[in-house]
């Protein structure tokens, strides 16, 4: 059960309920009226909760399991307890999401600002929104309704965000337009100047930039990331991409529609992510490359060139996956000899 204190429940549910909820078939010995109160790990549910399983990994775990009820694959079902009632589903991942957010609904927000929040007269805020404490809104704003922002936010002059979008505490905005139903965790960073300048005989000189940052609708930005505005160009973060925390996003950067990020990676400038590319934890990406559709850079590599559509690279500097472990079955023969 999650902490009270933090999280409040929704329910309880029918396992009929959840069955349409998840998109799911119940087994034939599942009683559909049964009631579930909550959803809990599979190793530690209750008999009147749920869990889920989709790795093999944790077939231990779920042939001890006390669950009452379990989302699952169905090629797994052999291996559940008699008592547990199951959920059947090829995704069981994404059934439990629908089913967990059926228990934790998002919070409705009470629309009100708070007195210690700056709102320049020229602002303007939508029906429904929220500004915490602190909160700091420049001349020419625009923010639409429903939104939630947390305290301390600073968000420049000329912003614009969209509708039923959440910002988290500490963050700042400036130069950007923000879509709607984005989350911006604590401390994100959107539309700093980017990292450009010429050397000339006297040192560096600044290039300004003067382009924007552009977050497209449902876009996630982890905590503490930071997204730097164009040079002239936009940086664009497209509809429905992820990105994790501490990731850097460099000037004129373009990512495609729902592409992941994973954290502490970073991708230098200029550089093109078509749709639905994937970046591992720590991998770094140079600039004014190419990573077609599809893409996939795997943790801690290193790319210096362009990326087919569908290929999975890996390594310092990156090569095709398969490439990379066959010299890696080399290197440790060559150990061994």
């Amino acid at each position: 059960m999650a902490d009270p204190r933090f999280f409040r429940v929704a329910g309880p549910f029918s396992l009929g309920q959840l069955a349409d909820i998840a998109g799911a078939m119940l087994s034939k010995a599942a009683d559909p009226d049964r009631l579930i109160t909550d959803v809990a790990p599979i190793g530690t549910a209750g008999p009147s909760e749920l869990g889920f399983l989709d790795n093999s990994r944790y077939l231990p775990a779920l042939e001890a399991s006390q669950a009452g009820a379990c989302i699952i694959d169905p090629r797994y079902a052999p291996r559940a307890p008699e008592t547990m009632d199951l959920l059947l589903t090829d995704a069981p991942y994404n059934g439990y999401a629908k089913v967990a957010q059926a228990f934790y609904p998002a919070a409705e927000i009470a629309g009100d600002i708070h007195g210690t929040a700056i709102v320049d007269p020229s602002a303007r805020i939508g029906e429904g929104t929220r500004l915490g404490p602190y909160v700091v809104v420049a001349p020419r704003v625009k923010i639409g309704a429903r939104c939630r922002i947390a305290a301390q936010v600073v968000i420049e002059e000329g912003v614009v965000i969209g509708d039923d979008t959440e910002i988290g505490p500490g963050a700042s905005l400036s130069h950007c337009l923000v879509g709607n139903r984005c989350l911006l965790h604590p401390g994100v960073r959107v539309g700093n100047r980017g990292f450009g300048f010429s050397l000339d005989p006297e040192g560096y000189r600044d290039v300004p930039q003067i382009g924007r940052a552009i977050i497209e609708d449902d876009v996630e930005i982890g905590a503490n990331s930071t997204i730097d505005r164009g040079s002239g160009p936009d940086t664009v973060v497209g509809a429905g991409s992820k990105i994790d925390n501490l990731v850097q996003i460099g000037h004129n950067v373009q990512i495609g529609r729902a592409c992941v990020l994973v954290a502490q990676s970073g991708v230098a400038g200029s550089t093109i992510l078509g749709d639905r590319v994937m970046l591992a934890a720590q991998a770094g990406v140079a600039g004014h490359l190419t990573l077609g559709q599809g893409a996939r850079v795997a943790a801690k590599s290193g790319v210096m060139r362009d990326v087919a559509p569908k290929q999975t690279v890996c390594g310092i500097p990156a090569i095709p996956i398969k490439r990379f472990f066959r010299l890696v079955s080399i290197w440790h023969r060559q150990l061994k000899s």
